[in-house]
């Protein structure tokens, strides 16, 4: 099960995820947000770091320039959009590199899931499912109803995100989809926001490898 966190906020933390073998760091690039990742990284120790993980920027209704500026200064691997975004900027973007595009579950059933994807079949790489909030742009660290995605036409690799909790690791492995490819986890691993928890990061690493072999 590949493993994916965001609102990484430096570059410590960055490197102590890529030694836990985390796949992917989300890192975002939306001012309002409390992870806003801008402030505190280091462009250049970036650039110079051998890092296996992968890092995936999140952007909200950013521009072409803005988004492909980012990339460049901060040498991203993926782009996730996390807002209204076209699928006409998806597929721009992917001529570049690999795109995810989030979507939020809130009480459609799976016909009006397959409506919402279906436009963004062809430009996107990943699909990620967060659960819609009340208000704001945030899940709220609260799961949606995983089963509501299940008799979707999804066929496309997605994460599974919003609220997934440290003590998860068990309900995650039963969780079974042809398409599930990652987690995306966030708030409920965190001191602060943008400070992580690295040892609630690895006790649900252990538990995801540990429940899949029983």
């Amino acid at each position: 099960m590949n493993v994916k966190v965001s609102g990484i906020t430096n570059m410590k933390q960055l490197q102590q995820l890529d030694g836990l073998n985390v796949d992917f760091a989300g890192l975002i690039f939306y001012k309002p947000s409390p992870r806003y990742a801008v402030d505190n990284f280091d462009k250049k120790a970036i650039k110079k770091a051998d890092l296996d993980i992968k890092t995936v920027g999140i952007f909200k209704n950013a521009s072409y320039d803005e988004i492909m500026k980012a990339v460049e200064d901060y040498e991203l691997d993926l782009v996730q959009f996390h807002g209204e975004e076209s699928p006409e900027l998806c597929e721009g973007i992917s001529a570049e590199l690999e795109v995810i595009k989030t979507f939020r579950i809130g009480d459609e059933d799976a016909n009006a899931i397959d409506k919402m994807i279906k436009p963004f079949d062809e430009v996107c790489d990943y699909y990620l499912f967060d659960k819609a909030p009340k208000k704001g742009v945030g899940s709220e660290g609260k799961k949606f109803d995983w089963k509501k995605i299940g008799g979707a036409k999804i066929e496309k690799p997605f994460f599974l995100g919003g609220g997934i909790r440290p003590e998860d690791a068990a309900l995650i492995n039963s969780y079974k989809h042809p398409d599930f490819f990652a987690v995306d986890i966030n708030s409920h691993f965190e001191k602060e926001p943008g400070n992580k928890d690295m040892s609630l990061i690895l006790q649900f690493m252990h538990g995801l490898k540990q429940n899949k072999k029983l």
